[in-house]
């Protein structure tokens, strides 16, 4: 859920990206809803690498880079929670 996080996020004074799906069902795989609502590892990475670019902590294209590598923009290439039971 990322409804609370973006919340609190004016009173954070570090860089922050909520995560979430905010409640709504999905009737797919685990991993295609993961990477739909992109809260798999993969996305977080990607994510994480935005705002390091935006900081200038690394190269501009490296965001662009993992999105294409880990195909984040395919709902069915993700790998992410194929384990365990109905949450």
């Amino acid at each position: 859920m990322k409804a609370v996080p973006d919340q609190i996020r004016q009173f954070i004074p570090n860089d922050f990206a909520s995560l979430g799906a905010d409640g709504f069902g999905f009737s797919d795989t685990r991993q295609a809803a993961r990477r739909y609502f992109k809260n798999d590892t993969h996305s977080i990475v990607a994510k994480t690498l935005q705002l390091l670019a935006a900081r200038g902590e690394v190269e501009e294209g490296a965001p662009s880079y993992a999105i294409d590598r880990y195909k984040l923009l395919d709902v069915n290439a993700g790998t992410t929670g194929g384990a365990g039971g109905d949450a």
